[in-house]
């Protein structure tokens, strides 16, 4: 009796423990992947995975680009802050929502008024959301405060009271330095802690973690033991010939007029070339450590098998290049951006060297997730080199800078066209400086005139505020 008693219990267990085995395989097969998406400001292609600086130690996301799909020839679609995040966040493209500039926020612009931000799409979709430090611009308000179920908040690093190491002429936002003593003391290291604890813990939905990094935006503070990585008498500097404007249109060589960086006369004329060159790089390597941070707690939550990670920046960023200074530009120092995808399914292998705009963040996300199709959406999906990376695409990357100025990049080509007709062709196969401009030569005028297919036809004006309109009538 009691041997068939013990039996039954056996048998019994065995079947309660596969009814429990099948559910999480069930489980398993039907949860959609989370998502980790980082955000970083102004990282041009200084890093080991895009080899544009030879100097730079970005050993994280050198990791996380080898573990994933590193889209090497990815664009902004607009190189400024606030409109290009706009722009990511909407998957709409500023030509229709007229933001190329700083401001205005997402809720102020018309075009997106029935638009929702990437969040609330996966919100709406069964997502809970999560979001901490700079994603947009300046924060999230109004309709996107919404689209968050958990802020982790926004800080900013301390700054040192006086002036460290810039010219008295010079914007305060562009100062540099050792600065403060501790990484503890940085908010981007505190944001990275914050998401590293949010990750340890167990979720009902999949999650949506969305996370700006400030660094390597200026001021370029970073405590000492960053900028020690670095010899100021010893880096690499950028290739900055004399004669490399020559053959430029002029309109647009007078940007920095509209910005408050310094220009590279100033910065020569100052000796400063070198000091700022270890202040970016010190920054980008203090960032990297942040990205580490959330990754390495990633590895080792109850998320690592189910997540996918994506890794971006709003847009690129000129330290002497052009004999320019920060963004805003369509050259490509300006519009390159880090872009990488890592996670399940996404196997690690050969780089992706077709035309990528931002604007594919969005749609690859809610394909890849199988979210129902967002129809306003104006990127294309990459799931298909996400499965081959060789897998052309036929449409460029195509960035915006103020109304009227494009960039059209394809796999080897960047053509610039500005709102006054001139022009701007480069050949990056033997070209990828963009030393030599061959707009001009009879022999590539049926290339320029194919390329120019790709323009936009109905741009939207800027758009402005009421207030910004009746500044304007002021003045």
């Amino acid at each position: 009796m009691n041997r068939k008693y013990g039996i039954r219990i056996i048998q019994t267990l065995a079947v309660v423990m596969g009814l429990c085995v099948l559910h999480v395989e069930s489980y398993s097969e039907t949860r959609k992947p989370n998502i980790l998406m980082i955000c970083i400001d102004d990282l041009n292609d200084w890093t080991g995975f895009l080899g544009g600086h030879p100097d730079a130690k970005t050993p994280h996301m050198d990791a996380l680009a080898r573990r994933g799909q590193n889209f090497t020839n990815a664009h902004c679609s607009v190189p400024v802050c606030s409109a290009s995040r706009a722009s990511v966040m909407s998957g709409i493209a500023p030509t229709t929502h007229g933001s190329y500039e700083l401001g205005p926020k997402y809720e102020a612009l018309p075009a997106l008024a029935d638009a929702p931000p990437i969040q609330r799409y996966f919100k709406d979709n069964g997502y809970y959301t999560l979001s901490g430090g700079k994603v947009l611009h300046h924060g999230f308000n109004g309709r996107l405060t919404n689209s968050i179920d958990r802020s982790l908040g926004r800080k900013k690093s301390p700054r040192p009271r006086k002036p460290m190491n810039r010219p008295a002429d010079w914007s305060r936002a562009w100062d540099w330095g050792a600065y403060p003593k501790e990484d503890a003391q940085m908010a981007d290291l505190q944001l990275a802690q914050k998401a590293a604890a949010t990750l340890d813990e167990d979720f009902e939905k999949p999650f949506f973690l969305s996370l700006g990094f400030f660094r390597p935006h200026v001021p370029l503070f970073a405590p000492a033991r960053w900028f020690k990585l670095y010899n100021p008498e010893s880096l690499t500097l950028t290739k900055t010939p004399e004669w490399d404007l020559a053959d430029l249109p002029k309109n647009f060589l007078d940007i920095n007029e509209y910005a408050a960086a310094p220009t590279h006369a100033e910065v020569i004329q100052n000796g400063h070339q070198r000091n700022l060159t270890q202040a970016y790089l010190a920054s980008v390597s203090f960032v990297d450590h942040c990205v580490g941070i959330v990754l390495n707690a990633l590895e080792s939550s109850p998320h690592a098998e189910n997540t996918v990670i994506v890794l971006w920046s709003d847009h690129g960023f000129h330290l002497g290049e052009k004999q320019h200074w920060a963004k805003r530009t369509l050259w490509e120092e300006s519009t390159r951006v880090p872009f990488l995808i890592a996670g399940p399914g996404i196997r690690p292998g050969e780089a992706c060297r077709e035309p990528v705009s931002l604007l594919d963040l969005y749609p690859t996300l809610v394909e890849w997730c199988d979210l129902p199709q967002n129809t306003r959406l104006e990127g294309r999906s990459l799931v298909p080199q996400l499965r081959a990376p060789k897998t052309p695409r036929k449409r460029p990357a195509i960035t915006s800078s103020y109304f009227g100025n494009h960039a059209i990049r394809t796999r080897d080509w960047r053509l610039i066209v500005y709102q006054d007709g001139a022009r701007e062709l480069y050949d990056h196969r033997s070209d990828p400086d963009e030393f030599h401009n061959l707009a001009n030569d009879p022999a590539y005028q049926g290339l320029i005139e194919q390329l120019s297919h790709w323009l936009p036809r109905r741009a939207a004006p800027e758009f402005k505020t009421t207030s910004e309109r009746s500044q304007a009538r002021v003045r």
